[in-house]
């Protein structure tokens, strides 16, 4: 049986692939659906095909041998979208990296290429495949030569084959002959001009009937209809030219030897290297790699016996700086890996004579010998190791974060790829889906390795981490913020926040009343029983039996979206008690059933903060999520009466006034903004007044509404759509809005443009203390992201200075609590708000501490405010 080469079109499929699936980026910001769309039929081909040779050909961005012909070649085609070009090099480094022959030469195209090297090998006896998404190359297309087309769909992708018996089926000629009809007929995407009046139908039914262009000229007379007689007559000279134009080259002078195109390993370090830097999760498991062995990891070891467990602390304790981290899962801590150098790397389990406490003591005094500890998410082992922000601690999850905040998350093989140029396997390539005490038991070898790179890789990461911090202007955040805030946040979570559990039952039984009423009710206006979650059978209700205008129909029904119901429930009754349902139940699953679940032994919730999950660098929580906690309907407001203080406490409950707006008028330096806030001056109000041109005194209720939204719109970089949706006006009137509003502040609209401006220059914006946020969107050719993109770029140094400031106040507060020796404890931060559970003999004290922290956390042109209340409960203080 003759061996089997594969030949595939480099752009052509790159192409489909990018066209055939959503955009994807990685953590870089580097976009990856067409390398992975290709990636995907290149495995499909391979599995199907089975072949010994593969090549892929690419054009080259230069003049080919055609245009020189014809200098309109080509000529109509658009330029190549910026998110593909990007991916070329991309593809290219794959394949090297998979050792796969790659071929281009300038003044050839691809399909040159692949012509010259398909009739080639075919003469040398072997089967041939050709991959392309170009039916111009059906006409290399014999009985030894297969041309495959793939569609790519969100479904997979198909593949439509074609030898010469398929070409002769479906387009009735010869695949030779299928380039005289392309000839004729011309073709719009190349620029072939073919003969003017004949098209696909005419020129088929003409090379059908004489074989070719030249024998159909030679019997021009006989030809039918008249006019594609006339016209071939009078532009044969242009169908001659555009049959030389199309036709591919079989002879190329190209060096290649189909021995160097022998298919190999694919699946190489270098490549699943690739694949983990690009994300490609799903391609990963084809990989069964040999770790590359650096220089630490043929000395990691167990230590099981006292004594060398004792000396190796001892070594430790003189290093200048040592990797650690402690190896638990929930509550439970499995051991401690520990790397002195880079080959001195040791994991100790907690067995026998090592116990929890024994590792809790050894690294409190490995902290007090000065030695420097760097580790990787430092705050969860804040629960057993006792440390504070003047010890010597690096994060590194912390400082990879910073330095990439788009990341989903910080794995430590990730952090050894991006920093270290090491290829690591994860935890889940090391034990699978195994619980780790399990795998610690069923697979000691790979779990030792697992644990003993998390140490290994802290201690090399360092390094890198904090030049490149300090490259960009981050060193301070790091040091001044983010890592004080470690031992902040943890101090919070260990504290939690009290929760009356019957008061918490109580809130969930009125609601279930409310939510059986308005149901009833809903039922009662539709005239039926339907599931009301379902927007299916909503759908219907509202579109069909009560025909409501605007019903937009998708392929699963109706859309019920809030956005589409909002815009109908002025003006139907059933509309407003169904958003009012769906507000209710949120409120029953999410907070009166769904907090109940996390209340702790002690009658608190112990929330987690989670530091590294915002590309702006505000704080979320988790387990539960207290940062959602309602605030705008008076219903969603009572769940916070549930949250209570100590016995003899109160809470103090302080916010900041119109952060972002302050902000706004500080780092624009709009004089009119900052005069207004200099007067204290109802901020809103006094927009109202410039931007509808109505004397102060005379602004009403409703323009003062209006102009909040615009305010507070403008910051996060609003369109004049997204403001006639929010103020149910004509988006004339939302730009008539904005046009006078930047005609007030013409300072704003100086800094905002420049901030996009910025964005589009460097790649990313920073914050009023240095923090930055990539912006990759600003260089996406699609409309819709690079508009997403310039309001990220107006907003997320807003937004994030006063993440910044409030972190500031987080910080100075907690510390100044502890420092004054008082019983009064930092518990919740939400937005740009913080809760101090006060005993009620330090109120005043704490009330001076808090105002002085978060008036001192930034120097702004205007000044910060604080709003603060004492409450009983959550709700009363806010």
């Amino acid at each position: 049986m003759s061996e089997k080469l594969v030949l595939i079109d480099g752009h052509s499929i790159l192409n489909r692939a990018f066209f055939g699936l959503p955009d994807l980026t990685n953590a870089e910001g580097l976009h990856t659906n067409a390398v992975y769309g290709f990636l995907n039929i290149l495995f499909k081909i391979l599995e199907e095909e089975q072949p010994e040779y593969l090549t892929v050909a690419f054009d080259v961005h230069a003049p080919t041998f055609r245009h020189k012909m014809f200098d309109a070649y080509k000529g109509t085609r658009k330029p190549m979208a910026e998110e593909l070009r990007q991916q070329v090099p991309l593809m290219k480094e794959m394949l090297r990296a998979m050792g796969v022959t790659v071929i281009e030469k300038e003044g050839l195209e691809a399909d040159d290429l692949l012509g010259t090297i398909a009739k080639r090998s075919e003469a040398a006896g072997y089967e041939v495949s050709v991959v392309s998404g170009d039916r111009d190359l059906l006409q290399l297309a014999s009985d030894h030569i297969k041309i495959r087309i793939p569609k790519t769909r969100r479904t997979g992708t198909e593949i439509e084959d074609y030898n010469t018996k398929e070409v002769l089926e479906k387009y009735q000629v010869t695949p030779l002959q299928f380039i005289d009809v392309k000839a004729l007929m011309g073709d719009t995407a190349d620029n072939i001009p073919g003969v003017p009046g004949i098209g696909e139908k005419t020129a088929t039914n003409l090379i059908v009937a004489y074989g070719s262009i030249e024998n159909a000229y030679a019997h021009v007379e006989e030809i039918k209809p008249n006019r594609a007689k006339e016209m071939l007559k009078e532009h044969y000279d242009m169908a001659q030219l555009s049959k030389t134009l199309a036709t591919i080259k079989i002879d190329a002078d190209i060096p290649y030897d189909i021995n160097e195109a022998r298919i190999g390993n694919l699946y190489t370090p270098e490549a699943y290297m690739m694949c983990k830097r690009l994300e490609f999760k799903n391609l990963l498991k084809r990989f069964e790699v040999d770790t590359p062995v650096n220089t630490g990891e043929e000395n990691f070891k167990r230590i099981e016996d006292f004594s060398g467990v004792e000396d190796f602390f001892a070594k430790a304790k003189k290093q200048q700086a040592a990797g650690v981290q402690l190896i638990y899962e929930k509550d439970v801590v499995l051991g401690l890996a520990v790397a002195c150098t880079k080959e001195d790397v040791a994991y100790i389990p907690v067995v026998g004579f090592v116990t929890e406490q024994y590792l809790f003591e050894q690294s409190r005094q490995l902290l007090a010998s000065g030695t420097e500890i760097r580790t990787f998410d430092l705050k969860p082992q804040l629960k057993w190791i006792e440390a504070d922000e003047k010890s010597h601690i690096f994060d590194v999850k912390i400082a990879a974060y910073l330095l990439n905040p788009l990341k989903n998350d910080y794995a430590y093989e990730d952090i050894a790829k991006d920093y270290l140029d090491l290829m690591v396997p994860s935890k889940e390539d090391y034990l699978g889906k195994k619980d780790l005490a399990t795998a610690s038991e069923e697979k000691p070898e790979e779990f030792l390795k697992m644990a003993c790179y998390q140490a290994y890789i802290n201690l090399m990461a360092k390094e890198p981490l904090a030049k490149q911090l300090e490259e960009e202007g981050m060193k301070e955040l790091f040091d001044k913020i983010e890592m004080p805030l470690v031992y902040t946040l943890s101090d919070m979570e260990k504290e939690g926040i009290a929760i009356d559990a019957d008061a918490l039952k109580e809130y969930g039984e009125n609601l279930a009343v409310s939510i059986d009423k308005i149901e009833k009710e809903i039922y009662e206006e539709a005239g039926e029983t339907f599931n009301i979650n379902s927007p299916k059978q909503l759908g219907v209700i509202l579109f069909e039996k009560l025909q409501m205008p605007n019903g937009k129909k998708t392929k699963t029904g109706y859309s019920t979206a809030a956005d589409v119901l909002e815009k109908l429930a002025p003006d139907y009754p059933i509309v407003s008690k169904i958003l009012e349902y769906r507000q209710l139940t949120k409120l029953k699953s999410t907070y009166a059933d769904g907090l109940a679940a996390f209340i702790a032994e002690d009658g608190r919730i112990h929330s987690t903060f989670q530091q590294t999950i915002t590309a702006t660098g505000r704080l979320s929580s988790t387990d539960p999520n207290l940062q959602n906690i309602p605030i705008r309907m008076e219903l969603g407001r009572l769940i916070r009466k549930v949250f209570l203080p100590r016995e003899g406490y109160v809470f103090l409950d302080a916010d900041y006034s119109q952060i972002e707006l302050r902000l706004l008028a500080h780092m624009s330096g709009d004089k009119n903004l900052i005069d207004a806030y200099k007067h204290a001056e109802d901020i809103h109000a006094i927009t109202a007044s410039k931007v509808f041109h109505v004397p102060f005194e005379e602004v009403t209720p409703l323009q003062r509404r209006n102009a909040k939204a615009v305010n507070f719109g403008i910051v996060y970089g609003i369109s004049s759509f997204g403001l006639s949706q929010d103020l149910s006006i004509t988006r004339k009137e939302a730009e008539q809005y904005i046009k006078n509003y930047f005609e007030t502040y013409p300072g704003i609209k100086t800094f905002l443009d420049g901030l996009v401006e910025d964005g589009k220059t460097k790649g990313y914006v920073t914050t009023m203390f240095g923090r930055r946020r990539p912006v990759p969107e600003l260089s996406s050719s699609n409309f819709m992201q690079r508009s997403f993109g310039e309001r990220v770029a107006m907003n997320a140094p807003i937004q994030g200075s006063a993440a910044d400031i409030i972190k500031i106040a987080m910080i100075h507060v907690h510390d100044r609590l502890k420092e004054e020796g008082l019983k009064s404890k930092l518990i919740l931060q939400v937005h740009d708000e913080l809760l101090v559970e006060t005993c009620k003999e330090e109120q005043q004290q704490v009330e001076k501490i808090l105002k002085e922290e978060m008036l001192r956390a930034a120097d702004l042109a205007v000044t910060l405010e604080v709003d603060m209340h004492a409450g009983n409960n959550w709700y009363e203080a806010k």
